[in-house]
């Protein structure tokens, strides 16, 4: 999530091969740009919110800044500084339609991470007023809902992210979790076979084929390619 709005604030910074060694927003873009780009998450992550703090609260660029930020500190794992630095976004003018949607989303996978399951249900439904058409959006309210020991809201939300992406391999798996925690076996199994069908050499395939392992019930063979779920 959020990461069309690092490439939006790409195109404000200088696009020389190296950052000018001054402390200036547009510099400190630059650095948060070309450190992402590196792969050094954390240091893209530092990089924007001091591009934020030396920024005009009332910019608008400020606000995508700190959800940056926010959305860099939770691919590490760093679901406190996510918060805050999403909380900071979400207080500024300059977040609109889908981004404000988006960072909403993150706020609550910040939540999520962090056991705080009531607020993340809470950023969710409020991020569902600019992103509801987002397939991501409904994975996580499923997977969410699975946390809150709430089956009828994952089978809603896990049915409408099929609806929207029916072959990715991501929400396959997770449908696959959805019919398992609502008591379905057999469900569970053809929507990962589906899921390893979709991904066979890759992340999810993989995690697909062990989730099917760990299922008491011996395995059957792949359903037949008529088989819908």
């Amino acid at each position: 999530m959020i990461l069309f709005l690092a490439a939006t604030l790409a195109a404000a910074a200088p696009a020389a091969a190296a950052c000018p060694d001054v402390i200036t927003p547009d510099a400190l873009i630059c650095r948060a740009i070309h450190a992402q780009a590196a792969g050094d998450t954390a240091d893209a992550a530092q990089a924007f919110e001091q591009a934020a703090l030396a920024s005009n609260e009332k910019d608008p660029a400020t606000a995508r800044m700190w959800a940056a930020a926010g959305n860099m500190w939770i691919a590490i794992g760093q679901y406190g500084k996510a918060s805050l630095a999403l909380d900071r976004a979400l207080a500024l003018p300059g977040l609109e339609a889908e981004q404000r949607g988006e960072a909403l989303l993150d706020r609550a996978r910040a939540a999520e991470a962090l056991n705080d399951l009531k607020t993340a249900r809470a950023k969710l439904a409020l991020a569902a007023q600019s992103i509801a058409d987002d397939p991501f959006y409904w994975y996580f309210s499923a997977a969410l809902a699975i946390r809150e020991g709430d089956a009828a809201t994952a089978r809603s939300s896990i049915g409408k992210a099929l609806v929207l992406t029916p072959g990715d391999a991501m929400i396959l798996f997770e449908a696959g979790h959805v019919e398992q925690f609502g008591g379905d076996d057999k469900g569970a199994r053809d929507y990962w076979w589906r899921a390893i069908a979709a991904d066979p050499a890759r992340a999810v395939g993989k995690a697909a084929r062990e989730a099917i392992e760990m299922l008491a019930a011996p395995n059957p063979k792949p359903p037949s390619p008529a088989v819908k779920g």
